[in-house]
């Protein structure tokens, strides 16, 4: 019975500790496994330079942290000086703790732009300083920036009063939550819509919080989201653009970034940043702002919407929405053009040559004739389904016709099917459908003259079922063990091979692609494609043939309801070689989607646990009179079946009308497993494993706080004498009480963190010395038994029998009585530490509004609004008496039996309504602290 007594707490560490390792993996696939960076970095070429604008006395008065800039280089920011602006106005607005200073890439890139058209056209780049501020961990802000924001469009477009071409408008380019905060200005009541008509953002979470730590940021999020989904008709002047970072980006998940989608609402576009022509690259949340290839996609998209009569950003949202699709997700190889020629003729003194195979390549190398190939399509039609042609040379000019009029040898009259193109990194392409063009009698393919130019022309006719193949993806519970396998032996130049039931979010697959040619001549690259077709985030690579190559697949948005379609793995391959394709369940992967879907909550999983395992020591206290240590209580009561089926069973019956209702009029909030499914960032077994997660995190916090505590006192017992432990029978004292009063006066005067973390750091010194009185009595103990022994024997050999008789006694009776006190101190410091470290992971959670409250002390003493003023009063009042209880009180206390059955409501309240609000979880601890006083 000893033997498994001891090894329970041995099996209980292994256990706990495979899953703190699951969650470390999971956590290093999303902070570290992800493709290298390939944008390239954005260089000024000449010093930059920011010239603060001034504002208004009232507006500087009313905001003083924040500032608006204009940007210049050289001579351009030394014209505008005297601030004579006749350019367009783009105002860029930093995320959280972001620099106005990160405008300069976007500043840079449009000064050589517009030098390249002799500044017919040229933007004015205008930023925002927000001082930094954390706005995506504190919301207190979030309204303030939008009211500035607001200010600071009126005062730029003061700027342009009397300019023969002065704006009505201001273009906004948003990084991270500068983005959400642009959104925001539609709410505001004297906002007018016309003052924006564009919008970019970058990495912006715009479908929630990243964490959902204050009440204040959650209801911004509401605020906004509900305003443009009930006034999205109101919505459809403004053009918006949501540019996600992809995998790269651990701190926005690019699911969060993709605008609501709405039927009424089509001026929205949001896209993945592997997924925009000729980046084709993830970023990270802080280089999306000088990825030069973004950048690049952004200031020629800006451009191309420039309307040449107002020489401002055009007023149509049909053309904007043009222009953006043109740059950010399909790009067909062609300079943009509004209305371009729908029909041409083909002229110029070129050989006119007919191809009737099937399948067709040509080499061009230094050719000074001029050629049309021309492909009859009669022939082919009754054959084939699609034909498919692609190009290398990937210049702007038009090179693929459909002849609508045609002699004998030449075609008079022709459509440009150019537009119908695709870019990709190593080629342009074309596949078209013979049944929609009817109307055609030849396929065009122009070779103009080259000189010093080498490319390649192939062309294909083919039926789309022999290339169309299905590759059903593996189970997750295959664990990579088994693998779906298919081999391609091409003939032709393009595969798409289809990946049944690849459609959740916690779905990661690992695709194996190798390559076998039959000769050793030299290939040109093959191109894979994993496309995903209800949301713009495929992602592209490039190989060499031969290879063998490696593809992540996975999903940054779960699969619509009503959408049937299927994910692709397009492959642009070589003539004449053979693919393989090999496609396992990648564990790892699998564990980073979780992690990158539901970190945020796992702070809830761990209060959750410690709340179960506070009840389980008060149980203890109660049926034993002794206090258990925290992990061996973990381990016997935090178990996922007390608090997951009550859950469950509400998230079921709220599917039930007559359940709803009778919900909706006790008032309760909607249950986060519901939300979360309906956003399908939900899946079976999600909380089950994120319990899982908690509980190992819990029990390896705690066993690390417990450590912490010993290697503190020990430091302490060598450089401080220790105290005699004391019992306190009074619970208020005059002295705690003028305490609590200065804590609540700090906390109302200045910042509620600031007071809690004040009360954390004492209840901290408590506990630390208690641990350090406990062990110095219990090495004093230990001496005194060890003396007595001594006595006992010396007494014995001089026969002083008596006296050596009264001593032991009297001695005997003190070392019980003082075993009885460090026993009851023992069980009181076990409780201490949970207490301690439930409030460890309080104090976390509201660090962000203290960190904010300090870097902004400058300029007010006071934070406002606070999330935690009111809750920090009640939790130092609370804390003040607990640190000062034993557990001699409590188990004396009438209270007990009902203080024991709490936690377990509590834990179960949290785990259904604090996982998309964190903050929720203070109030929660707030009730468990007072049902322990």
């Amino acid at each position: 019975m000893g033997r498994a007594g001891r090894r329970l707490p041995a099996l209980a560490a292994v256990f706990y500790g495979a899953l703190a390792a699951l969650v470390l993996l999971g956590v290093r696939d999303v902070l570290f496994l992800y493709e290298e960076n390939r944008c390239s970095m954005t260089y000024m070429y000449e010093y930059p330079e920011y010239l603060k604008i001034k504002l208004p006395k009232k507006t500087a008065r009313r905001y003083p942290a924040y500032e608006l800039y204009l940007y210049g280089e050289g001579n351009y920011a030394e014209e505008n000086k005297n601030l004579l602006l006749t350019g367009i106005p783009v105002l860029f607005l930093p995320g959280n703790a972001g620099s106005y200073k990160q405008v300069r890439s976007l500043g840079s890139i449009a000064l050589r732009k517009a030098e390249d058209v002799d500044f017919k056209y040229h933007f004015n780049f205008f930023s925002v300083n927000f001082n930094e501020e954390l706005v995506a961990l504190y919301g207190g802000s979030l309204q303030r920036q939008t009211k500035f924001v607001h200010e600071c469009i009126k005062v730029i477009l003061k700027l342009y009063r009397d300019r023969e071409f002065a704006p009505t408008s201001v273009a906004i380019v948003g990084h991270s939550m500068g983005g959400l905060v642009a959104r925001a200005l539609l709410t505001l009541k004297n906002f007018k819509p016309g003052l924006i008509n564009l919008l970019i953002t970058q990495a912006t979470p715009h479908v929630a919080p990243v964490m959902p730590l204050d009440k204040y940021l959650t209801d911004f999020y509401t605020a906004v989201n509900n305003h443009w989904i009930l006034k999205a008709q109101d919505l459809r002047n403004l053009t918006t653009l949501s540019v996600a970072g992809g995998f790269r980006d651990y701190q926005v998940r690019s699911g969060l970034a993709f605008l609501p989608r709405l039927s009424q609402h089509d001026s929205a576009l949001s896209v993945v940043s592997s997924a925009v022509p000729r980046a084709w690259a993830s970023t990270d949340h802080l280089s999306i702002v000088w990825c030069k290839e973004l950048i690049l996609a952004t200031i020629r998209a800006f451009f191309d919407l420039i309307d040449e009569n107002t020489r401002q950003i055009t007023e149509d949202p049909k053309k904007r929405m043009s222009v953006l699709h043109h740059h950010f997700v399909r790009h067909p190889a062609k300079t943009f053009e509004e209305n371009p020629e729908l029909f041409t003729e083909l002229t110029g003194a070129f050989m006119w040559i007919p191809v009737k195979a099937s399948k067709w390549t040509y080499s061009v190398y230094n050719d000074s004739d001029g050629k049309y190939f021309t492909f009859p399509l009669a022939s082919h039609r009754k054959s084939y389904s699609h034909v498919y042609c692609e190009n290398s040379m990937l210049d702007t000019s038009s090179w693929i016709y459909g002849c609508m009029n045609s002699n004998s040898s030449t075609c008079l009259e022709a459509t440009d099917l150019s537009w119908r193109a695709e870019l990709l990194p190593t080629t342009k392409v074309v596949i078209l459908k013979l049944q929609d063009y009817t109307s055609l009698s030849h396929i065009v393919i122009q070779v103009p003259p080259t000189v010093g130019n080498k490319y390649t022309l192939d062309c294909e006719f083919f039926k789309q079922d022999s290339r169309t193949v299905q590759l059903p993806v593996t189970h997750l519970f295959s664990f990579g063990l088994s693998s779906s396998k298919i081999l391609l032996n091409s003939t032709g130049l393009l595969y798409n091979v289809q990946l049944q039931h690849f459609n959740r979010i916690y779905q990661a697959f690992k695709i194996y692609i190798e390559s076998h040619c039959q000769s050793l001549k030299e290939r040109k690259p093959s191109v894979y494609r994993l496309h995903v077709p209800w949301s713009h985030e495929d992602s592209i690579t490039v190989a060499k043939v031969p290879s063998f190559m490696e593809i992540s697949a996975k999903l940054h948005i779960a699969q619509p309801q009503n959408d049937s379609r299927v994910p692709e793995l397009n492959i642009y391959s070589s003539s004449d070689c053979q693919y393989e394709v090999i496609l396992k369940t990648s564990v790892l992967q699998v564990l980073g989607q979780i992690i990158r879907f539901h970190a945020s909550a796992l702070p809830v999983y761990v209060v959750s646990n410690i709340f179960l395992t506070y009840g389980g020591q008060l149980s203890t206290l109660m049926s034993t009179g002794q206090c258990s240590d925290f992990p061996l209580e973990l381990v016997r009561t935090a178990k996922p079946y007390k608090v997951e089926p009550l859950i469950s069973i509400v998230v079921f019956l709220q599917g039930f009308n007559w359940f709803r209702e009778i919900w909706e009029s006790l008032s309760l909030p909607e249950v986060d497993a519901a939300v979360l499914s309906s956003q399908d960032a939900w899946f079976p077994l999600v909380s089950l494993i994120l319990f899982l997660f908690g509980t190992g995190i819990a029990y390896w916090s705690g066993v690390f706080f417990s450590t912490s505590l010993r290697l503190f006192s020990s430091l302490w017992l060598t450089l401080i004498r220790p105290t005699v432990l004391q019992k306190d029978n009074k619970l208020i004292t005059p002295r705690r009480l003028c305490g609590v009063l200065s804590l609540a006066v700090v906390s109302w005067t200045t910042c509620g963190a600031f007071a809690v973390f004040i009360i954390y750091l004492q209840y901290l010194f408590k506990v630390i010395k208690l641990h350090v009185n406990i062990r110095a009595e219990q090495n004093m103990l230990n001496g005194d038994s060890d003396c007595s022994k001594e006595t006992s024997q010396n007494s014995s050999i001089y026969a002083v029998k008596n006296q050596s008789s009264t001593d032991s006694t009297v001695k005997a009776t003190q070392s019980l009585s003082n075993s009885t006190t460090i026993a009851e101190a023992v069980n009181s410091l076990k409780m201490h530490v949970t207490i301690l470290n439930l409030f460890t992971w309080i104090v976390l959670l509201n660090l962000p509004s203290l960190i904010y409250w300090l870097k902004n002390l400058r300029y007010s003493v006071r934070l406002d609004p606070d999330p935690c003023r009111s809750t920090a009063i009640i939790l130092v009042c609370i804390l003040e008496i607990l640190m000062n209880s034993s557990t001699s009180e409590v188990k004396s206390s009438k209270l007990l039996k009902i203080a024991a059955k709490v936690p377990l409501p509590l834990s179960v309240a949290m785990l259904a309504f604090g996982r998309m609000h964190l903050y929720k979880s203070q109030k929660s601890a707030q009730h468990l602290n007072f049902s322990g006083i």
